[in-house]
């Protein structure tokens, strides 16, 4: 082995062979399936830490049930994304000077088809680089031939049923880009705006009411004032008209439980048809539906003539400045409020009125309400079935259609009158409704939405509606992991949609990650510019092309900065290459159930140390077994009672790992793995094995350790493999020889079972005292700062015959291992000199100091870290008694803060108390 680890040179070379051999297509035949699907990332996207984060942990599910010998299936693919990926070509023409209406319909899809080719398999590619096991022979993505038809299929029976049907209602239309789009694709952050008081006469002229709002150009659109039935203010009021001010319209005044009498003046203007709110109140009331806006948010013909054509932000100042000079305006107030922009355009998005197809959702709904009450789909972690049930009991119909071009195109025709005929194609329709040649049908423009066909997934990638081997089989599927983000939009609508036609639930569980945020605990987001890039911790990035990354979006200069910073300027240059394991095994142990994650630079740098721990624990194995007898024969093995103990550990780690798996708790994994390999295995076993490598014992004994240390070290590589695939196959395909392991690769090789390696609870107890032992003597040495190479005399007070046994019976790596000088057992009531203690169950070591230490040089030393402690204990209990920086600061930097000073008080308590020692001696 090389005498570091160095990630780059391994990892894609290896992945080829992966892939190449065939390793994570569906096997054995006649085994208990399990399959994954992966939520399809975006054909246009590149992988973010979200992706890393979900992938990750879907992996390590998969290889982990490879090894446990299912039949593992990791369906992968790629969604059209829509409105995502005709943005990205529609760019790329306009930097020609063209536009896809120059182009025509047929020749952009052809363009977007071919960019689809050529460039659209860059998250495919990185993918591979995380370490994904997909079986790619079984990619999908969901504009496939198939898939396709599954689409159509399910339009088509849905419409014969009535759960699909055409309809005027109230949308999220971005203006910029001319379509309706999902609340997903809606970003609603505050901003600053204002809150205009405006007066509407009464027609009496008997006074007028005051409305508040903050989009005074929608009040053209007005066809009612709303009061609180029970609000005594108004009840008089109520049934009579106001003048709608420039418009010449008069509107009623009506009572209506939405309205709040304690904000504003407590009368609201309602505008049905550009408020969702007030839509629903203008329905309760049959108020009419005035559209004041174009498609592009210009006033149109319904608005009075001398605003049409204005842009809405035109018309509002024109409304306000005309609304003043008529002495209409009461008020103007500053106000923070919550602005709606489409996540791709960046423009203010407008509740607008259009004919779209909608999902009658309610049929749908109750079934699959159902399936989590009954048990048969389970949330981990379960509080999340309240967010699924709050959002499934108030569920309303679902907007199907988008007015773009990329996407699978509504399959109804229409003819000259506007009659609508839905079926699978236009031969179809004309056969089914006997339309000759002579009727001219034109299709539907509309497309529909990504979501209706990422809806599909968990069957039309098995191959549905045909009935294939792998729908029977792995359908339904085992678990889905995915965010809470997206349970309404796509869980539900697959559970909706794998009822109506599976007649059976798309997974059995569902498991709910966080959200990966910065180490401040701040959303990563690119209007933060606070975005990590995985492939960037993988392969390292220079400060200077983190910088050069503010013209993307996606990385500000204070975000590249503010690395070096965080990380205590640890990586003052950028950031180095930590390598895919690193990254996974990071993610894993951050997973706790449910909970966001702070993802902080020094987290994954301590196990890009952990990667480098094991690879230097192998080459030690491999070194001294080497050319060596490693008890694979018949000859006698006698192991050792190190051996026993690390068998046994490895046993009690196994069983726990796996209960882990089985549970979702990839962190609790993550942590019984790493203490195993860095504590146990590592720090005691090696260092137990060395008097008996490099000693005089029997053939026996070290045949046996031997054996052990391959054997234990293959069987870690195991259980390390799912999180850390790259590190363990690498080091596995040196250790295999010695361990007498015939595979092609560690991903092919059995789980550790809790049968592979024998309990030995008494080895545990009797080795504890031996560690107690050890680490009885290195803290003295470390508390008293005495050299570790150097002799120490050994006192033992309140000692057992058993005590005295067991350090006869290992004497000679207490020798190794603790370097005692002498060790005398002192009699019942014998008094021992001014000593250093430390206890092993009840039997006491002591070390007498006299002429160990240079005493005044120890006094001076204590003194000046004490007097360095106390003055940065002063400065952070100031700056925590500084009550606006409690205020004002983060709550996770003044807690930091707080813990930094409980730290230092207790580090201050044990230095004083060392101190006095000293000065007693």
């Amino acid at each position: 082995m090389d005498k570091s680890f160095d990630p780059r040179s391994i990892e894609q070379a290896l992945y080829r062979q992966w892939e190449d051999s065939g390793c994570f297509a569906v096997r054995p035949e006649g085994a208990q399936p399990y399959c994954i699907l992966l939520p399809p990332p975006n054909v246009t996207g590149t992988l973010h830490m979200g992706h890393a984060f979900q992938h990750t942990l879907m992996d390590a599910l998969i290889r982990h049930r490879r090894m446990r010998g299912d039949a593992v299936l990791w369906q992968g693919g790629t969604d059209h994304a829509g409105i995502a990926t005709q943005m990205v070509v529609e760019r790329r023409l306009a930097a020609e000077g063209r536009s896809r209406h120059d182009l025509g319909r047929e020749a952009f899809l052809d363009a977007v088809w071919d960019w689809k080719e050529h460039s659209g398999g860059t998250i495919s590619s990185q993918m591979r680089r995380l370490g994904n096991s997909i079986d790619w022979s079984r990619e999908r993505f969901t504009m496939d031939d198939g898939l396709s038809n599954a689409v159509t299929e399910v339009f088509v029976r849905l419409h014969e049923e009535g759960l699909i049907y055409r309809g005027k209602r109230l949308v999220n239309w971005d203006p910029v880009l001319h379509t309706a789009v999902s609340d997903l694709e809606v970003l609603s952050e505050e901003e600053q705006g204002s809150l205009w008081h405006f007066r509407y006469p009464l027609a009496d002229a008997s006074g007028h009411l005051v409305v508040a709002t903050t989009r005074p150009e929608t009040m053209l659109g007005d066809t009612a004032v709303a009061v609180h039935p029970e609000d005594e203010r108004y009840r008089h009021l109520i049934g009579l008209e106001v003048e709608l001010p420039l418009t010449g319209r008069r509107i009623p005044v009506i009572a209506d439980d939405y309205v709040d009498p304690e904000f504003g003046t407590g009368c609201v203007k309602i505008t049905p048809a550009h408020d969702f709110n007030d839509h629903a109140v203008g329905t309760r009331h049959a108020l009419p539906l005035i559209n004041i806006f174009t498609i592009d948010a210009r006033l149109n013909e319904n608005a009075p003539q001398a605003y049409q054509g204005l842009d809405r932000f035109e018309a509002r100042k024109r409304v306000v400045a005309d609304l003043d000079a008529l002495g209409l305006v009461e008020k103007i107030d500053d106000h923070r409020l919550m602005v709606p922009r489409g996540d791709r355009s960046g423009a203010v998005i407008e509740p607008f009125l259009t004919d779209q197809w909608y999902v009658k959702v309610g049929p749908l709904a109750e079934p699959a309400i159902r399936a989590v009450e009954d048990g048969r789909i389970r949330f981990v972690p379960e509080n999340w079935s309240k967010t699924y049930f709050e959002w499934m009991r108030n569920i309303e119909d679902w907007c199907i259609s988008r007015q773009i071009w990329w996407g699978h195109r509504i399959p109804a025709w229409y003819d000259a009158d506007g009659n609508i005929f839905v079926g699978r194609s236009e031969a179809e329709v004309r056969e089914r409704h006997g339309l000759g040649p002579e009727v001219a049908l034109t299709q539907d423009e509309d497309v529909l939405d990504t979501w209706f066909s990422s809806a599909l997934w968990p069957f039309s990638t098995l191959g549905w509606p045909e009935e294939t081997p792998e729908l029977e089989r792995f359908y339904p599927t085992s678990v889905l992991v995915t965010g809470f983000d997206i349970i309404f939009f796509w869980v539900a609508r697959m559970i909706m949609m794998g009822l109506k036609f599976m007649d059976d639930v798309p997974f059995r569980e569902i498991y709910i990650t966080g959200l990966i945020r910065d180490a401040e605990g701040q959303k990563m987001s690119k209007s933060k510019g606070n975005v990590l890039d995985p492939i960037d911790l993988i392969d390292g990035i220079t400060l200077d092309a983190l910088l050069e990354k503010r013209t993307s979006g996606l990385m500000q200069p204070q975000m590249a900065k503010k690395i070096a910073k965080a990380t205590r300027g640890q990586f003052p240059e950028g950031i180095p290459a930590f390598g895919t394991d690193a990254l996974r095994f990071t993610l894993s142990a951050l997973a706790t159930t449910g909970r966001d994650i702070k993802f902080d630079l020094g987290r994954i740098e301590g196990y890009r140390n952990f990667c480098n721990k094991l690879w230097n624990a192998a080459r030690f194995v491999l070194m001294n077994v080497d050319g060596q007898d490693t008890g694979l024969g018949p000859e006698l093995r006698q192991p050792t009672l190190a051996d026993r103990w690390i068998m046994d550990r490895l046993r009690t780690t196994a069983a726990a790992v796996t209960a882990h798996y089985d549970a979702y708790r990839f962190d609790l994994a993550a942590q019984a793995l790493y203490d195993f390999t860095w504590h146990d295995y590592c720090d005691w076993y090696l260092e137990l094995t060395k008097p008996v490598l490099n000693g005089d014992a029997d053939a026996a004994v070290k045949r046996a350790t031997r054996h052990t240390l391959v054997q234990v070290l293959e069987a870690l590589l195991r259980l390390l493999h799912p999180m850390m695939p790259f590190i363990t196959e690498t080091i596995w395909n040196d250790v295999k020889p010695a361990a007498g392991v015939d595979a092609r690769f560690l991903v092919e090789r059995p789980w550790v079972g809790t049968d592979d390696f024998p309990a030995d609870a008494a080895a545990g107890t009797e080795l504890e005292w031996v560690k107690g032992f050890i680490t009885g003597l290195r803290r003295i040495r470390a508390e008293m700062d005495i050299a570790p190479g150097k002799p120490l005399p050994v006192l033992v007070q309140n000692w057992t015959e058993d005590d005295q046994e067991l350090y006869l019976r290992h004497r000679t790596l207490l020798d190794f291992l603790a370097k005692p000088e002498s060790v005398t057992w002192l009699n019942p009531g014998e008094e021992a000199p001014e000593s250093a203690l430390s206890l092993v169950g009840e039997m006491r070591l002591l070390i007498p100091l006299a002429g160990l230490i240079d005493k005044d040089a120890e006094i001076a030393r204590l003194t000046k870290e004490i007097g360095k402690l106390d003055r940065n204990l002063e400065q952070s209990e100031s700056r925590l008694a500084n009550e606006s920086f409690v205020a004002r600061a983060p709550a996770e930097v003044v807690a930091k803060e707080r813990t930094r000073v409980a730290e230092m008080r207790a580090a201050r308590s044990d230095l004083g108390a060392q101190l006095e020692r000293i000065r007693a001696l």
